[in-house]
């Protein structure tokens, strides 16, 4: 990746101050662009000793609307004066309250925020100001040893954030480990993270090495944090912490030696109220949080999008004949699977394109688009997702198995994957040679 500092441009971003004005606590928040947490827990920005306090209560950051507050399913609500409020935008002095807490809010001044210029950061592209803004970020983010959190809905392309980030820093020539963890079974999370001993349980008929040992000096990717069994959180938060690790059935510890990145489509801070996820486990990696905006949210990337999918595919001249009437369509669609949906349509057309005339990729969405999951949402509404994820899925990696005629390197070229990624999901869905068990 070339490291040279990319030309800026700014955005302006309107924040303020928040003071705690009534209550047994003190203290007070300069709110800026980067999200900040108040709670009763150490590690939010603010602490507040109030047992009417949430762990993880509220959440603020500057905008260029104002001041979006946003309450993170606290127990006993945030009120904005008499109302109780879900998010609101603050623009003006207000008084908001969480538990016996008041707290002023008082708007400040403009600030702009840099912003790049370049339409692309490693493999992510995008011409908007909500992509811009992320390059800009993962620039600055990328070169640190910080651990980052990288949150977006399920699509979103955030194995992509964190491949950016692994290649775009001092660890770029040092393995990248992807660990899905939605993916592990319950029984076997340990063993998956942490390696495990030959003859360590019944099944274990040869020893497993950590990921976390496999990648050393390089980056471990945690996709899908959210999903990680509670009870396994406190063992993979001593393994962050200490940097050593001591694998099933093993008696000694080894040193680690990785920077962590992980992902997550679910609010972790939510999460945190509801007693699903661990706050120190969350403020260990979250050392610097990136959001990955929807496809909703950047529809005018469309065009540059399909355009870099087709290239990448290796047939960059398609894009002259994708008719204006199947752009307008995808702008009208809602994108509930976000670009993973978009690159799986361009890539069912280009495997059966013949060659002429027009490209309809439109031609295979539905007429009444699905509504974008929520975050949190019911577990029958996350089974939906996931069976349409699954079906998503294995339809982009059998075209892409019949495109390239199953050669591994193309079909992880064209899809901005690595091997072994691509390798997982063949044998996941049973896609060609893969149907066959030990392939």
């Amino acid at each position: 990746m070339d490291r040279t500092l990319v030309a800026t441009s700014r955005v302006e971003v309107r924040g303020g101050t928040l003071t705690v004005t009534s209550g047994d606590d003190e203290g007070a928040l300069r709110v800026g662009p980067e999200p900040l947490i108040v709670g009763r827990r150490p590690g939010c920005n603010l602490v507040l000793a109030d047992k009417k306090v949430s762990a993880t209560h509220l959440e603020v950051v500057a905008t260029e609307q104002g001041v979006r507050l946003r309450d993170l399913g606290s127990t006993n609500g945030t009120f904005l004066g008499d109302h109780r409020i879900v998010e609101a935008f603050l623009t003006k002095a207000a008084l908001v309250r969480c538990g016996d807490t008041e707290l002023a809010f008082r708007p400040g001044g403009v600030e702009r925020v840099a912003v790049s210029k370049s339409e692309q950061f490693g493999p992510l592209v995008g011409g908007t100001r909500e992509m811009r803004a992320l390059f800009e970020k993962l620039r600055l983010v990328a070169p640190t040893t910080v651990s980052v959190l990288i949150e977006g809905e399920t699509g979103t392309g955030k194995e992509l954030v964190a491949q950016a980030i692994h290649d775009a820093s001092d660890r770029a020539d040092r393995p990248l480990v992807v660990i899905d963890c939605a993916a592990i079974p319950p029984s076997l999370v340990e063993s998956e993270l942490f390696g495990h001993e030959k003859g360590a349980f019944t099944s274990s008929v040869g020893k497993r090495i950590s990921p976390f040992v496999e990648a050393a000096g390089g980056t471990v990717f945690l996709d899908e944090l959210g999903e990680l069994p509670l009870e396994v959180q406190p063992r993979l938060l001593r393994v962050l912490a200490d940097q050593r690790l001591k694998s099933v059935g093993a008696n000694a510890y080894q040193p680690v030696n990785v920077r962590v990145v992980a992902a997550t489509r679910r609010d972790l801070l939510e999460d945190i109220n509801r007693g699903a996820f661990r706050d120190d486990l969350f403020f260990r990696i979250a050392q610097t949080r990136v959001k990955v905006p929807s496809l909703r949210e950047r529809r005018d990337d469309l065009p540059l999008l399909v355009r870099r999918m087709m290239e990448r595919a290796g047939k960059g001249a398609a894009f002259r004949r994708v008719t204006p009437e199947a752009i307008d369509r995808l702008h009208r669609h809602d994108w509930p699977g976000n670009v993973r949906e978009l690159h799986n349509l361009v890539t069912v057309a280009l495997a059966f394109d013949k060659g002429s005339g027009p490209i309809d990729l439109a031609a295979h969405l539905s007429e009444t688009p699905a509504k974008p999951r929520k975050t949190g949402a019911a577990p029958d509404t996350d089974r939906l997702y996931a069976d349409w994820k699954s079906d998503s899925d294995k339809a982009f990696f059998t075209a892409q198995y019949e495109a390239t005629d199953g050669n591994l390197n193309e079909m992880s070229r064209t899809s901005g994957l690595n091997r072994e990624t691509v390798r997982a999901y063949l044998r996941k869905h049973r896609i060609g040679k893969y149907r066959k068990p030990g392939r």
